[in-house]
């Protein structure tokens, strides 16, 4: 074959294999944007999608290029029957060699400049911004509003289309956690002693989950809080509901919400059955308790009360003394007095 020749199947070779792999990005490309995804529930989303779907695009088109080429090559110049010689040879290509090296350069700067972009972008301080204080604890939330004077909330309430400034913290003696809440797309890790914080805008009213992105221990999946986006005149009618009082029954439901946001639900069961981590709360309440030290009492209020603010002082017979000790900073005594009306109703 002369050098002519060689030239026109190269360049054919070349344009086939442009056009393959033009063909297979686009399909991975549209393939990766389909896969389903949460919703976007705040204005930091959006800015996150976008840059998500801009590397997306990137892994489609490389995808196809690495593909194609592997393929395309074990393919067309495979060994086929007959043949002995051996294929030809190349020594390399300096200009081939110039632009695979200074292209992914360019990619990559320019991706690093629009990150940081984006990160000043959903972190940037905004005007009549919502202060919400986040406590994380082994193994649940507490929220506080410190501007509508609310404390020690088990659920995230927030108003629609106002800024929010979380400012998170996790227990001096605990662990690593991390605030995510999905359709917000923005997360932040809670670190003992090193304050830290999150901007989100919330864009769309609905209920969502507060999820602990971080493995921080045996009721990890357990640690999860309620979020619900409404309007404003919804979150003034929470808010006032939030410090009326509230009637025994009310009590009861909030401790049944708190048995499960506050990770409870990880050690105590409610339906009696025996082999758990702590004791079952069925049937708990006015029972005779056997404590390790060969001493007993009756499960009144008063030793409800004491078990849950100061977990070691009475530890019952047959269980080990793993019950956390922070509850006196995380639960207010509405909180206290809540789980011990719904323990009252597990008969």
């Amino acid at each position: 074959m002369d050098q002519g020749t060689q030239r026109r199947s190269y360049r054919r070779h070349f344009i086939i294999v442009s056009i393959l792999v033009a063909i297979v990005a686009i399909i991975s490309i549209v393939g990766l944007w389909a896969v389903p995804t949460f919703p976007i529930a705040s204005t930091q989303a959006i800015t996150v999608d976008w840059l998500f779907d801009l590397h997306l695009a990137v892994i489609g088109f490389l995808f196809a290029l690495v593909m194609v080429f592997m393929l395309y090559i074990l393919f067309v110049f495979r060994r086929r029957p007959g043949e002995e010689g051996d294929g030809d040879h190349f020594e390399g290509n300096t200009r081939l060699e110039i632009i695979w090296t200074v292209v992914p350069l360019i990619v990559v700067l320019s991706f690093g400049v629009i990150g940081a972009v984006t990160l000043r972008d959903v972190t940037a301080a905004q005007a009549n911004e919502m202060t919400v204080n986040v406590t994380a604890f082994s193994f649940g939330w507490q929220f506080d509003y410190p501007e509508q004077g609310v404390e020690k909330a088990t659920a995230l309430k927030l108003p629609v289309g106002r800024p929010v400034h979380f400012k998170l913290k996790s227990l001096d003696q605990d662990v690593i956690h991390s605030f995510y809440v999905a359709e917000f797309r923005v997360k932040q890790d809670l670190v003992p002693g090193v304050p830290t914080e999150l901007r989100v805008t919330p864009n769309v009213e609905g209920a969502y989950r507060v999820r602990c992105n971080e493995l921080c221990g045996t009721g990890h999946t357990n640690m999860l809080a309620d979020v619900a986006v409404v309007n404003q005149a919804d979150f003034d009618a929470w808010v006032a509901e939030q410090k009326a009082a509230v009637s025994p029954e009310r009590l009861a439901a909030m401790g049944q919400e708190l048995h499960a946001s506050q990770g409870c639900i990880a050690c105590h069961n409610v339906t009696g059955e025996p082999g758990g981590v702590g004791p079952t709360w069925k049937g708990l309440y006015g029972s005779e308790r056997q404590f390790t030290d060969g001493t007993s009492g009756v499960a009144d209020d008063a030793y409800l009360r004491s078990s849950i603010l100061a977990s070691q002082e009475r530890i019952v017979a047959g269980f080990a003394p793993v019950m956390p000790q922070n509850y006196a900073d995380v639960l207010s005594d509405q909180q206290v007095a809540a789980l011990i009306e719904y323990i009252k109703t597990l008969k």
